[in-house]
């Protein structure tokens, strides 16, 4: 099926292109992201097992065992799945692929203050999306920026290959893969509004700074999609989602890839 949205500028487009990644602004309305707020403010005072597991006790000194991020809430949660499906969203990226996009996956961040950043990575190093490539719309539910744990790109990078990681430093991530940027390209901050929308490429090396403020959360909306003509996704992404609601199922990537089974990924990254 052609899609011709033309939601987006020539130059936007090849901003995405050359840069692999795109702020867009307005997808969501101030109604619609209040709605998001108390959708994940209840959750956060639950125990989901599998999705979302938080220390409510609140002993801990680290700020992620009380806010640790949501998997998939979509496969609990009819909110979180119709704004996995948002239209305006999923117009955006109709463009950008030139397809009808699936929906892979729903994560939230709550990043509390005092919070570890991510570690650089690449998204499609966990998806697995063949042939074609995964790309995320990643929401700020709040403003994000170098102070509050605001995302980090390397620019261009997007025409790499997926690199086989390294380990992080734990006291900063509090994740375990860490991905070197090419010599002479350096992470750069993105810093957004909230209800802005940043898309970007699934082999783009990004990652995010720790939350250094003492009173600010920087809470984000993240899904992740893939082209409709993929054949194939690591197994734990499936089912996919048209924008109807209908499941769509991959057939499954095996898991190891071109790195060996030791870099087999945790359920979610």
């Amino acid at each position: 099926m052609v899609y011709f949205h033309r939601l987006l500028t020539e130059e936007q487009k090849r901003h995405f292109e050359t840069e692999g990644f795109l702020i867009v602004k307005g997808l969501f309305t101030e109604e619609q992201l209040e709605e998001i707020d108390k959708t994940f403010e209840d959750i956060s005072h639950q125990v989901l097992p599998g999705h979302f597991e938080p220390d409510l006790r609140q002993e801990s000194t680290d700020p992620l065992k009380r806010y640790p991020r949501v998997m998939h809430p979509h496969r609990f949660n009819e909110t979180a799945k119709r704004y996995m499906l948002h239209k305006p969203v999923l117009d955006v990226l109709s463009d950008l692929y030139g397809e009808e996009p699936l929906a892979a996956q729903s994560m939230f961040y709550y990043k509390p203050p005092g919070a570890r950043g991510q570690a650089l990575h690449q998204d499609n190093f966990y998806l697995k999306v063949e042939p074609g490539n995964c790309i995320a719309a990643w929401t700020a539910i709040d403003q994000a920026d170098e102070e509050n744990g605001g995302l980090l790109v390397v620019p261009k990078t997007s025409t790499y290959e997926i690199v086989c990681p390294d380990e992080s430093d734990s006291k900063e991530s509090f994740t375990t893969h860490y991905v070197k940027p090419p010599k002479d390209q350096k992470a750069v901050p993105v810093v957004m509004d909230r209800g802005d929308v940043l898309f970007f490429n699934g082999n783009l090396i990004h990652g995010s700074y720790r939350n250094k403020t003492k009173d600010r959360f920087r809470r984000s909306f993240i899904c992740h999609y893939a082209n409709s003509s993929a054949t194939h996704i690591a197994t734990h992404y499936r089912p996919l989602f048209r924008a109807d609601g209908t499941p769509v199922e991959l057939e499954s990537n095996p898991d190891g890839g071109p790195c060996g089974v030791e870099y087999e990924s945790p359920y979610f990254h």
